[in-house]
């Protein structure tokens, strides 16, 4: 493969500066406090050189940092499942899974809550977001990919979010995934 040009990896390094910069200010103040004007004075560039890195702006930028989200998500959850099975894979996952949430609050809003342009459960979804689904599936033993994994993602976003919220106990998390453990190990063996 030829080496990166030095005009390729001078825009490949603006680009990772934008989604940087774009992610501080979303985990610090949200993303509504997210605008172009702001990032372009964070990093020094003009808006004109952000607009070259993400025609879309805002939305564009912030659907690559949801990718990049995806890409992390799916393989943290892979790592955890390793080779666990049975109770201990959806355990793993499971805990894998809540703690992406937990620790990158506006990066799991940018891939779940805003409105982004990424297809879920079609023939067209990309593969960074087929993989995360597909480590869910296998973790709880589902081969048809379907409405079983549906259920055990529903579970885990609505725990995620509910502790996120404060209205879960917090010290009870490993009761919580436990259960979940128990509850959807079943084609897991």
């Amino acid at each position: 493969m030829p080496e990166q040009t030095t005009r390729q990896r001078r825009t490949a390094e603006r680009r990772r500066d934008i989604l940087a910069a774009a992610r501080e200010r979303a985990d610090a103040d949200g993303w509504s406090a997210v605008t172009t004007r702001h990032l372009a004075d964070a990093i020094g560039y003009t808006q004109p050189v952000l607009y070259s890195h993400f025609p879309g702006g805002k939305s564009e930028i912030m659907s690559a940092v949801a990718l990049e989200g995806f890409v992390e998500l799916a393989r943290r959850c892979r790592a955890a499942l390793g080779t666990e099975r049975g109770p201990r894979a959806v355990e793993a996952v499971a805990g894998a899974y809540l703690d992406f949430g937990r620790e990158h609050p506006a990066v799991y809003e940018a891939m779940f809550q805003e409105p982004i342009d990424a297809r879920f459960a079609r023939e067209d979804t990309p593969p960074e977001l087929r993989a995360g689904f597909d480590t869910l599936a296998e973790a709880i033993g589902d081969a048809d990919r379907g409405a079983a994994t549906e259920v055990f993602w529903s579970a885990l976003h609505g725990i995620g979010l509910l502790e996120r919220a404060g209205r879960m106990r917090p010290g009870d998390r490993a009761l919580r995934v436990a259960d979940l453990g128990v509850r959807f190990a079943a084609g897991a063996r």
